[in-house]
């Protein structure tokens, strides 16, 4: 994959390569989006009918971009009599101020050229292929070209302006220039991207951050955000670095919903800038001791979208809490279920664990009590629905086998869940840590139950059952002979007994028994599973091993930090360390940004994190990472109205002091310090 340079705000973002030219591509999305919906496919700049070459790219802001190039191929000897300056920024719209400057002592005439298209493609129309069924018209006036997409009541517009005099054709602009000696030319290019709602209005400029915004005021607001955050004094410059870029990125990865006008945090650029249950609720654990106020818009968005009825195109069903929420043609269309889809078995008890976590750190009594009717929905949902089987499992099986998720756990990949001999189970299937989740949100409902609702005996029951729930868990899940807990049951209610990650979210659960942690721990960090950087979505001497196979070999940042979390629980505070330091030590492979999941190979065979090659970046769970693994090296952890700080810093690290954390406690300072600081490992 060519090396790409992305930009975004809000709801809009831009992917191009490193000369800032868009070229149609199926292999990763570039072009102009917001909304699912691409309304740049095609944005080629030459000169005299030349391509340009990148000289120097900044792109240390994630809204705007600046290209330095020179026409030609790069050589050792080139001595350029022009260069081009492309800066560019999406405030609102997107912007380009195109300069070009002549070197040479002689005035020049030069033709510049931008090609210019749009497909109007839904992300899941380049992602599988597929043909658009609408129809898209060319409109040319002065100065302006106009692209308009139209499928029935789908309408898009995307508009192209110009501040210098061209002429403008069906495919782009040309302008015919002449510069002074040692002079240059500018001109200011505007892309608007219209979307249209049913009654024909402009759905962008109808939310309060949707209308075109000037640099200074995004500036302003992303710095807001970043100042509210606690400030981060320490030793170790990769956690430093990685605190600075992950509280950049989620200032970045903030969007607006149509349905409710609120801001989220995107999931992941380029695929995933929408809402995701599963992994909005596990960023928003990540965040939560750091900037708490980014949560409740996630929580009553996904509470105002809970399941309600049966619907099998979308396996929606009464409680159960969203996978996924798309607003593009393919989704308006219902070829696509994801408007929205709720294809995730683990959505449902993270939502419970999220709500509880949140009123442990802020107090919010107020949430959780307009909330219960949704929590106890979701508990119903656990029992009942999410139970196909009447085991007192948690199991999945989409209800649309033409386009709904075959696996409905965090490894969602169709090769995902399989046997040690690479075999895969029939469905339904019930993985272990769809378990642990299970457990942990009816020990927390219950504290709920009792502390809010006024339910003693619901609080008990929750309890018996948890309780209850443990016991099964351990005799069917654990593989007495290899002493670790299977992947899955299968429908008959056989051990998938793969040695995965998995394992290490039982951990942050509480599910695993006191006496098998140990055991759980060793394989955790044993050479099967660790690679040196991190622990590997699969066992490396398991059936369907790969290093770079989505789900199975690969080492994900948000995986680690919930292994990272769970060993913490379990008193395990070295071996923590341990997967905190390996983490920050990769972050400086990616300058602090770690990205979606990197390849699982062994760190003495690589000496460095080989990307994942089509790995989303910034995505928001890897950005919530290392707010997470500080969470736990220093050991936070809120015990009613006081925060409990206990930490245990890594061997090397030396000192990392956290200052104003805030919760219902107002805001307390946390300082640890490692006992060797001196013996300074590689990575830290």
């Amino acid at each position: 994959m060519k090396e790409l340079v992305s930009i975004l705000d809000g709801n809009t973002f831009l992917v191009s390569d490193r000369r800032g030219d868009i070229e149609p591509s199926y292999d990763f999305p570039t072009g102009l989006f917001s909304f699912d919906t691409r309304f740049l496919s095609n944005w080629v700049l030459t000169l005299n009918g030349e391509r340009l070459h990148a000289l120097s790219v900044d792109d240390t802001q994630s809204y705007r971009t600046k290209f330095f190039l020179a026409p030609g191929e790069p050589t050792h000897y080139l001595d350029a009599k022009a260069s081009v300056i492309r800066s560019r920024a999406i405030v609102g719209s997107f912007a380009e101020e195109l300069t070009v400057l002549n070197h040479t002592e002689a005035e020049v005439e030069f033709t510049v050229r931008i090609d210019i298209a749009a497909d109007f493609a839904d992300l899941f129309e380049i992602k599988h292929r597929r043909q658009k069924q609408g129809r898209t018209t060319v409109s040319v006036t002065e100065n302006e070209l106009r692209l308009t997409y139209r499928r029935e009541a789908f309408h898009r517009e995307t508009m192209v302006s110009t501040s210098a005099p061209a002429q403008v054709d069906a495919t782009g602009m040309t302008f015919r220039i002449r510069i002074a000696r040692n002079g240059r030319w500018t001109t200011r290019l505007r892309v608007s991207s219209v979307v249209f709602g049913a009654r024909g209005e402009d759905i962008r400029a109808t939310l309060p951050y949707g209308g075109s915004r000037s640099a200074d005021a995004i500036r302003a607001e992303q710095q807001e955000l970043i100042d509210r955050a606690p400030k981060l004094g320490c030793d170790c410059e990769p956690l430093a670095g990685a605190y600075r870029r992950s509280l950049n990125d989620l200032a970045a990865l903030r969007y607006e919903s149509i349905a409710l006008g609120m801001r989220l945090i995107a999931a992941g650029l380029p695929w995933f800038m929408t809402l995701f249950g599963r992994d909005s609720i596990i960023t928003s654990l990540q965040v939560l001791p750091f900037l708490p106020e980014l949560v409740p818009p996630t929580i009553l968005m996904l509470a105002g979208l809970q399941g309600h009825r049966v619907d099998d195109f979308r396996d929606e069903e009464p409680g159960k809490i969203l996978h996924e929420l798309r607003y593009g043609e393919t989704a308006g269309f219902e070829e696509q279920p994801h408007s929205p889809y709720y294809g995730s078995a683990d959505s449902t008890p993270l939502f419970i664990i999220l709500i509880d976590e949140y009123e442990r750190w802020t107090g919010d009594s107020a949430l959780v009590r307009r909330l219960e009717p949704q929590v106890r929905a979701a508990l119903q949902w656990i029992d009942t629905y999410g139970d196909l089987l009447g085991t007192g499992y948690l199991w999945y099986q989409t209800r649309n086998p033409e386009t709904g998720l075959q696996n409905q756990c965090w490894k969602d990949s169709w090769d995902a869940i399989s046997y040690a001999d690479g075999q895969m189970p029939d469905f339904p299937r019930a993985t272990c840590e769809l378990q642990g989740y299970a457990y942990d949100a009816k020990m927390r409902a219950a504290r709920l139950a009792r502390t809010f609702w006024n339910d003693p005996a619901f609080a008990d029951r929750l309890e018996r059952e948890a309780a209850e729930l443990k016991r099964r868990f351990d005799r069917d899940f654990w593989i007495a002979d290899r002493e670790y807990y299977a992947l899955a049951l299968d429908a008959d209610g056989r051990q998938v007994d793969a040695l995965t990650s998995n394992i290490g979210h039982l951990l942050w659960s509480g599910i695993v028994d006191e006496s098998r942690a140990g055991k759980v721990v060793e394989h955790l960090l044993g050479p099967r599973l660790f690679s040196g950087w991190g622990v590997r979505t699969l066992a490396e001497d398991e059936g369907r091993y790969n290093p770079i196979g989505y789900h199975v070999g690969t080492v994900w940042p948000f995986d680690n930090s919930i292994i990272a979390w769970g060993l913490w629980r379990y008193g395990f505070r070295h071996e923590a360390g341990l997967i905190c330091d390996t983490m920050l030590a990769a972050s400086r492979y990616f300058d602090g940004r770690l990205p979606e999941a990197f390849a699982g190979y062994a760190r003495d065979l690589t000496d460095y994190p080989v990307e994942y090659p089509t790995a989303c970046s910034p995505q928001a769970w890897s950005t919530g990472t290392p707010l997470l693994l500080l969470r736990v090296m220093l050991g936070l952890e809120p015990q009613g109205e006081h925060l409990i700080i206990d930490p245990a810093v890594p061997a090397g690290m030396g000192r990392v002091e956290l200052l104003d954390i805030p919760g219902r406690w107002g805001t307390v300072d946390a300082l640890g310090r490692s006992r060797d600081p001196e013996n300074r490992p590689d990575g830290g």
